[in-house]
């Protein structure tokens, strides 16, 4: 890990540094809002920033994903194209400490507008216990005004919505002249979020057990604001191996709880998930984490997570 972290530095270092010249060779480091065509040019980080810079920014922006579709978002690393297109980018929307590369990026290379999504929901810690979620709720005593806890806030849509409001409020204050019409499509996005959180607080009102398990520790802030609990076979971090005594507690969790399905990732394998499903006796299905969606033309944020919303209610007995 060390090793990885120190090439990835190093990477971003040469990346910044071509990227300059590009720009340089362009003959300038930032363009003029509504340059590229009259439209802006919003760079997002990964899918959910990208989703929001789409609905919002409408016919008024041009946007440019960091994260490539079906992309798992956590190991990115930057081209040199990339860090040019950050530095010259009207708006760029990230969620600072969920991709080390880009925050470096945006920390070197200083665009002119920023939305950073966790000063609208900061974050939380979830750490991995018997079971059961540390933070209790939105408001939870653990939230942080820095980039430590878990990233995943997209995954309760009362703190996408706050996020969706930043990045209203940022286009407009960038793009003065379409002002009206941010405000018009952050409030048709706030407005789906809010029939979202109500379908999700009716779908899991009557459950058998509150208990899930997961093969990634994605889905805290889900299960703080639905009063559900996450068993995370992993960290926040996805690649990590689970010891022989998380293990341990997970089987004690799956037993005393009635847990019904051990959950896996569209984007990662469901190995993990498998084995550890087969030596609990359970079944597995997907919860997505919505970290990127393979088809995008197909599917999008509110399809994923009504499918997430139908995948729980199986697994948790739903009445």
């Amino acid at each position: 890990m060390k090793i990885r972290r120190l090439s990835t530095s190093i990477a971003l270092t040469a990346a910044t540094a071509v990227g300059a010249l590009l720009l340089s060779a362009c003959g300038g480091t930032s363009s003029a809002a509504g340059s590229d065509g009259g439209k802006l040019n919003v760079v997002a980080s990964f899918y959910p920033m990208e989703f929001l810079a789409r609905q919002i920014g409408g016919e008024h922006v041009k946007v440019t994903g960091l994260t490539a579709a079906g992309v798992e978002p956590h190991d990115l690393e930057l081209t040199a194209k990339q860090v040019a297109a950050v530095q010259r980018a009207d708006t760029v929307i990230y969620l600072k400490g969920l991709q080390p590369t880009v925050d470096k990026a945006v920390a070197q290379t200083h665009p002119k507008h920023v939305v950073d999504a966790t000063a609208a929901s900061p974050l939380v810690d979830h750490h991995l216990d018997e079971g059961t979620s540390e933070a209790d709720g939105h408001d939870g005593e653990h939230e942080h005004t820095d980039a430590a806890g878990d990233p995943h806030i997209w995954l309760d849509p009362t703190r996408y919505a706050a996020v969706a409001k930043s990045v209203g409020a940022e286009l407009a204050q960038v793009d003065p002249a379409n002002a009206a019409d941010y405000q018009r499509n952050t409030d048709q996005v706030v407005a789906q979020l809010t029939t979202l959180d109500q379908e999700f607080r009716d779908g899991l009102q009557n459950v058998k057990t509150k208990t899930f398990i997961t093969s990634h520790a994605a889905f805290g802030y889900l299960a703080d604001h639905y009063g559900l609990n996450q068993v995370a076979i992993n960290g926040v971090d996805p690649e990590a191996e689970p010891t022989p005594s998380r293990l341990a507690a997970i089987q004690r969790a799956a037993k005393d709880n009635g847990a019904t399905t051990v959950f896996f990732e569209a984007l990662v394998s469901p190995k993990l998930a498998d084995t550890v499903a087969a030596d609990l006796g359970l079944k597995t299905a997907v919860l997505d984490p919505l970290e990127g969606i393979k088809e995008p033309a197909k599917n999008n944020y509110f399809s994923v997570m009504r499918q997430n919303l139908d995948n729980l209610k199986a697994a948790l007995g739903a009445s």
